[in-house]
């Protein structure tokens, strides 16, 4: 299956550390070679930038690598290819417009049975069963909220009602976001871990390199991190149970 990396904070953050280890998943210290996306959020906007290429050897990879781009929500994927060919409309995280806002959506796992059936105004461009699913959901949305924008708990209880229902399906891991939230829901595997003051020193676990948070960091900056496995050999992840689904906001955890 795929693997899944978000981030979500307080202030304008770079992924660059947490990408450096997880790029290397994709190809390297892992097999998911079937291309890899990453979206940062500019408030309501997003940025995208994804590939075909393994993200060991992808040229857009290294851009974003070494590129220091800051935003408050990101979410990459690096993709195994189960349902839909490798090409680029099936490389996630897919991006769709509802409510005058940007939203991001990637998946790990494989849903069973026929795709969710394409109606209303979301419709995939690829065959993927995770694209099918993303827009089934803003459908969802769409149909349950109109064109106004829900206030956050009701749009949090609905989301987790449409996920409980899709997971009957299969596996379904997932990251989602707005801009303003990530949603994460668990189904199998999914780790997370919130820096903040005291910040201390962190090493990879698929390469080797280490920052010392404390030297790049305010007292007052504060990331959470979410990843299929822990990206870090010497931190305490959090591992999410079955089923299990969260919201994080500002870089911490809200529901």
């Amino acid at each position: 299956m795929c693997q899944l990396l978000g981030m979500n904070c307080n202030v304008p953050t770079d992924i660059v550390f947490s990408f450096t280890g997880f790029q290397e998943r994709g190809g390297r210290t892992d097999h998911h070679a079937d291309g890899f996306g990453i979206g940062f959020f500019e408030d309501r906007a997003c940025r995208l930038f994804v590939d075909t290429v393994s993200a060991c050897e992808s040229p857009v990879a290294q851009l974003v690598r070494t590129t220091p781009i800051r935003s408050r929500n990101v979410i990459a994927h690096i993709r195994k290819a189960t349902r839909g060919r490798v090409a680029l409309e099936n490389t996630h995280p897919f991006v769709r417009e509802l409510w005058g806002r940007h939203w991001l959506f990637a998946h790990n796992g494989t849903l069973e049975g026929d795709l969710p059936r394409a109606r209303g105004r979301f419709r995939p461009v690829g065959d993927t069963d995770s694209e099918a699913a993303f827009c089934d959901l803003l459908n969802t949305l769409d149909v349950r909220f109109g064109d106004t924008e829900p206030p956050p708990a009701n749009l949090e209880h609905a989301i987790d009602a449409w996920a409980a229902t899709t997971a009957e399906r299969g596996t379904f891991n997932f990251l989602l976001s707005n801009g303003a939230r990530l949603y994460v829901r668990c189904a199998t595997q999914l780790h997370h871990i919130v820096r903040e003051a005291p910040f201390r020193r962190a090493h990879l676990a698929d390469t080797d390199f280490e920052v010392d948070f404390a030297a790049v960091t305010t007292p007052a900056d504060r990331v959470a991190v979410i990843a299929t496995q822990p990206l870090t050999d010497n931190e305490a992840w959090t591992p999410m149970a079955a089923g299990e689904f969260a919201v994080f906001e500002d870089g911490r955890r809200v529901a």
